[in-house]
């Protein structure tokens, strides 16, 4: 049963309404909306529209008489609004690795007499995997340089660094380092900065522009709600648009592709990190979803996805230790994103029968699960049952059997 304390909270919540905005399946309490956000309920209507009239009917016309061609730079400064960004900084394009690839070739060309690039070992995968890459691909001494601890960082930009690549709030864990700070003492090193906001853009208010970022990269299907697949982003500080060519020389980021000549000649804005041509459907889908926001105070945001945060973590403490449970995600809401994790044996297998019994998180190999908290569509009441039916998951060892084992092609 719910207590009185979360009611309360409910009652005098100041978001409760944008709950009403999402398409949330009934008896499921979603805490993964640090991987997939859930259906704007607007989205449906403008997806099947785009397809219906504006593909269906306009035919290619669609790309003059509903602006298409404009998405990447339309969505984008809606993205810019969420993380401190001015116009004219942020586009939405491909995916987070492959604007990944695009920021770093381009900040290792503005820093081309260093050859390092430092990152952590707990980084997202993919963004290592990026950086191994461009490093063989650059050759001529060019390494990728991993830290074990946030502690570490600052002693490892040496005067060979010439990239820091972190991502704000780690995936695994939780843990949210101070952007601004960091960027300064790399910057006083002559080091640049990208940052991956996969796990803080649509959760916490970010300022880019208060940081001095160079460059930042972002997913649009977490917290942004923008579906499966949806579009990501990228960010380019002003100071560094025009400066460098990025590798991915596709004609939407010439600077008139519509001439179609036949040499490359890059555009000296932003739209030189785009490439090839916008992914229309998915785009909507984002370009929609971020409707939601218009009318969101960030503030008030991060204030409930703290205070959603603390109240499971302190619902769970009371029988953590019993069952094994080790919080691994900072306790200091300061230090952390919106998601809470713990670290278990037979994580899998608990996270399976928590879905079961309608409960959605996530495991993280080797022994992670996962509890992500959206403060537009989560209520202090969920937060509550899911502790209640972690604890009976637990107690009842309801996670030991079989089916909860067969692991999955996604986790």
């Amino acid at each position: 049963m719910t207590s009185t304390k979360a009611i309360l909270a409910d009652q005098s919540d100041p978001l409760r309404s944008f709950r009403d905005r999402f398409e949330l399946p009934d008896n499921v309490i979603y805490l993964d909306g640090n991987s997939l956000g859930a259906l704007p309920k607007t989205v449906r209507q403008r997806v099947a529209k785009t397809i219906s009239e504006e593909w269906g009917e306009q035919l290619i016309r669609s790309w003059n008489t509903a602006d298409w061609v404009h998405l990447p730079q339309r969505v984008g400064n809606k993205i810019a609004g969420l993380i401190g960004a001015p116009a004219g900084t942020v586009v939405a394009a491909d995916s987070t690795s492959i604007n990944l690839f695009k920021v770093l070739s381009a900040a290792l060309g503005l820093n081309a007499g260093r050859s390092k690039i430092v990152s952590e070992r707990e980084n997202f995968p993919t963004d290592l995997y990026i950086a191994e890459g461009v490093a063989k691909q650059i050759g001529k001494g060019h390494r990728l340089v991993l830290v074990d601890k946030p502690a570490d960082i600052a002693d490892a930009l040496d005067d060979d660094v010439a990239v820091l690549m972190l991502t704000h709030v780690n995936y695994r864990t939780g843990y949210r380092h101070d952007m601004a700070a960091i960027t300064q003492a790399a910057h006083d090193k002559g080091v640049l900065v990208v940052w991956d906001l996969a796990h803080s853009a649509g959760a916490m208010p970010v300022d880019l522009t208060s940081a001095n970022a160079d460059f930042a990269i972002g997913c649009g299907y977490k917290y942004l709600n923008g579906g499966p697949g949806a579009p990501a982003f990228l960010y380019v500080n002003p100071a560094h648009q025009g400066e460098f060519n990025q590798p991915l020389s596709g004609w939407f980021g010439h600077r008139a592709p519509f001439n179609f000549e036949t040499v490359y000649a890059p555009s000296r804005n932003i739209e030189q990190y785009l490439c090839g041509t916008p992914q229309v459907l998915g785009m909507i889908a984002l370009d929609e979803a971020l409707s939601v926001w218009n009318d969101v105070d960030m503030e008030a945001l991060r204030m409930k996805s703290t205070a959603l945060c603390d109240t499971f973590i302190e619902g769970v403490e009371e029988f953590a230790a019993e069952y094994h449970l080790k919080l691994v995600t900072p306790r200091d809401a300061d230090k952390r994103g919106s998601q809470v994790s713990y670290s278990c044996e037979n994580g899998y297998a608990i996270m399976q029968a928590l879905i079961a019994r309608g409960v959605i998180g996530d495991f993280r190999a080797p022994d992670i699960i996962r509890f992500g908290f959206t403060p537009l569509y989560l209520s202090f009441a969920d937060v509550e049952n899911a502790v209640s039916i972690l604890k009976e998951v637990l107690v009842t060892r309801s996670w030991d059997a079989h089916e909860y084992r067969v692991l999955g092609a996604v986790t």
